[in-house]
């Protein structure tokens, strides 16, 4: 059983990482009367919790009326965590590439786009290749529509709205031949991208999670040409590289 004293220390920092979620994508930050609202506590609760948080620079103002959102310490602490998995999953993605001959790509999440974080260029004289720091739609993406369908339909909605740009004739430029797709994605567990972004380039892709919850994606990009034939392999390589890096994870965090 847990002492008095360190219950209340518990309850506290539970409270604490409540209001550093609430304000997680909150770029113009909340007030106190917000985060209260979110998080329900009093707003007397958050106002001490705020201020012990602001002396770590775990938060900082965000406008002279008492706004706040996340300071430079925990985009730091982020930040290692994220340079940490990028680091843990490049054997898994260097893996999946050696065995497929193809480029491997890991992509992070940023609202209605991915932006990619790591690559393994494949081994193939035709290959595709795109820039680590490239931003991508997630509407038309192998790793995007594989990130959509860990959401309900209704925030999908929220996200994208119900029209898309057509970026190729085969893009899925209706919300309702989205979400169609997405139920497949769901079923399936890996999405796939028929040259909806760039014609003459497809995808495989699978979406997961870092050690910090934030959802990431691994996609395998293939020139059209050959990817009829190779896309079940990869897809079952991608899976497997999936569960290789969850379980990898999972005994990192017991």
């Amino acid at each position: 059983m847990r002492e008095p004293g360190e219950k209340n220390q518990v309850q506290v920092i539970a409270r604490a990482a409540s209001i550093l979620r609430a304000l997680e994508s909150e770029d113009a930050g909340l007030s106190l009367g917000q985060i209260a609202q979110r998080v329900q506590l009093a707003r007397s609760t958050v106002q001490r919790i705020v201020a012990s948080l602001e002396a770590e620079e775990l938060l900082v103002a965000a406008s002279p009326n008492g706004r706040v959102r996340l300071g430079p310490a925990i985009l730091r602490l982020a930040a290692s965590v994220r340079s940490d998995f990028v680091r843990m999953a490049r054997p898994f993605l260097r893996q999946l590439s050696n065995d497929l001959r193809e480029t491997v790509d890991l992509a992070s999440v940023r609202g209605d786009h991915l932006v990619f974080i790591d690559q393994v260029i494949g081994s193939h004289r035709l290959r595709t290749v795109s820039a680590v720091g490239e931003s991508f739609p997630l509407y038309c993406t192998a790793n995007g529509k594989a990130y959509l369908s860990s959401l309900d339909e209704a925030a999908i909605e929220r996200l994208l709205g119900r029209s898309f740009e057509a970026r190729t004739p085969k893009t899925l430029t209706r919300l309702d031949d989205l979400l169609s797709d997405i139920r497949t994605v769901r079923r399936s567990g890996v999405a796939y991208d028929r040259e909806e972004h760039t014609l003459g380039i497809c995808a495989v892709g699978v979406a997961l999670h870092d050690p910090l919850g934030n959802p990431v994606a691994i996609s395998v990009p293939v020139p059209s040409q050959r990817f009829r034939e190779q896309q079940e392999r990869i897809a079952e390589k991608l899976l497997a590289t999936k569960r290789a890096i969850q379980a990898d994870l999972g005994a990192m965090a017991a």
